[in-house]
């Protein structure tokens, strides 16, 4: 499922700062994107729908795994 969601987000950030990672718990997983302040609105995009997409993307793509995934988005922390 990771793999998905890096396909997305290259996509839509080719040259940005970001992270994917996965976290998983008992029954559940959250796959987290960290991503640089600059490019933080190409993935959440216009009223969340990009965001939104994504999201339903992996729901979508991971109901016969038995897994629920959540698709977190944070800001990178910039020294």
């Amino acid at each position: 499922m990771i793999e998905l969601v890096e396909y997305l987000v290259s996509a839509l950030v080719p040259d940005g700062d970001y992270t994917v990672e996965q976290r998983d718990g008992d029954g559940t997983a959250e796959i987290v994107i960290t991503i640089s302040q600059k490019d933080i609105g190409k993935i959440i995009g216009k009223q969340g729908r990009i965001a939104r997409s994504i999201r339903t993307l992996v729901r979508s793509a991971s109901a016969k795994s038995g897994v629920r995934y959540s698709v977190l988005i944070e800001e990178k922390n910039e020294l």
